[in-house]
């Protein structure tokens, strides 16, 4: 099958933040008077280092597809419900991560730059980018509109 765009971006800030949290709570840990109290926080930041690591982002077959780190959180999204695709800057309170923003949801992590589709359903959906250009492109060469 022909894959007419695929980037994965690893977000090694958020990353990197995520172990610094970890050694620090295990400090805590070691040191604590109720040991199995500091291990929540610890799995916590476990889990969402092992889920949210990277971003994939797909552009195939009639979809836009986003996956997290090893894809068990992922969003399709068909390319004829995309009304327009424009690249975009986040303010730098939209954050990293996946969360809402006014009027849609963004998934991001790392940067600033980002693609915004505006959906059929009024809503839009952010995707954070290192190359936000060509990601671009690619949606706009797969919607219907283009061909």
């Amino acid at each position: 099958m022909d894959v007419g765009y695929r980037h994965t971006q690893v977000g090694y800030v958020i990353v990197g933040a995520f172990v610094v949290a970890m050694v620090g709570l295990v400090g805590v840990w070691l040191s604590s008077p109720a040991p199995a109290l500091a291990l929540i926080p610890i799995a916590i930041l476990a889990l969402c280092t092992a889920l949210f690591p990277s971003l994939t982002t797909e552009v195939k077959d009639g979809r836009v597809r986003c996956s997290f780190g090893p894809g068990l959180i992922r969003r399709t999204i068909p390319v004829n419900e995309i009304v327009s695709s424009n690249v975009v800057r986040n303010p730098w309170y939209y954050g990293w991560g996946l969360h809402w923003i006014p009027g849609g949801s963004l998934w991001n992590v790392s940067g600033m730059s980002a693609v915004e589709l505006k959906l059929k359903n009024g809503r839009v959906f952010r995707i954070g980018s290192d190359e936000p250009e060509t990601l671009n492109q690619a949606i706009r060469s797969a919607l219907p509109a283009a061909a």
